[in-house]
C-alpha cells in the first residue's frame, strides 16, 4: 500500500468531503485505477465510510476498480462517430492491440474502451488518448497513433 501517495494527493485539497471526486479522480491518475487498499486506508484517513466511496466510484464511469494501462485509449462510438466508421477504427485498434475493448495490454501499457461521445462531432469518427483527442481517424492510422504512445 502507498500510504504517502494517498497522504500527498489528500493533502492537496483543504476541504476532504467536497472535494471526494477530485480526490479519487487524483487517486486513479497515480495508480491508473482505484485499489481496494488505498480505497480503504483514504476511507480512514478521510472518515469517510467506505460504502460512501464505493457509491461515488460505481456511479461515475470514469472510475476504475480494475488496473488499466499508462496510455488510456477511448473510441467515439456516438451517433456522429459510428456513422463515419468508428467501429472499423475500433476493429484496428483491438487488432493491433490484441486485445478487446475493456481490456488493457499485458504490459500495461495500453487501455482500450469504448465511450457514447466527446464532444467532437465535428472531427468523426474521434479517439481520444489520455488527454489528447484525434479526429477523421481511420484505421490505417491506427499504427501511428499507437507508435506515439508506445513505452522507449
Amino acid at each position: 500500500m502507498d500510504v504517502a501517495a494517498i497522504d500527498a494527493i489528500v493533502s492537496k485539497f483543504p476541504e476532504i468531503k467536497g472535494n471526494l471526486i477530485g480526490i479519487l479522480h487524483e487517486v486513479q491518475n497515480h495508480f491508473h485505477y482505484l485499489p481496494e487498499e488505498e480505497l480503504r486506508y483514504l476511507s480512514k484517513k478521510t472518515d469517510i465510510p467506505i460504502t460512501q466511496i464505493y457509491s461515488i466510484v460505481n456511479f461515475y464511469n470514469r472510475f476504475s476498480l480494475k488496473p488499466k494501462g499508462k496510455n488510456e485509449i477511448c473510441v467515439c462510438l456516438g451517433t456522429a462517430c459510428h456513422v463515419k466508421g468508428a467501429e472499423k477504427v475500433m476493429n484496428a485498434l483491438e487488432e493491433n492491440l490484441h486485445i478487446q475493448k475493456g481490456q488493457s495490454t499485458e504490459d500495461m501499457n495500453f487501455s482500450l474502451e469504448e465511450v457514447r461521445c466527446i464532444g467532437a462531432c465535428s472531427l468523426a469518427p474521434a479517439v481520444v488518448i489520455n488527454e489528447e483527442t484525434y479526429g477523421l481517424v481511420t484505421p490505417n492510422k491506427i499504427p501511428l497513433l499507437l507508435s506515439k504512445h508506445k513505452d522507449g
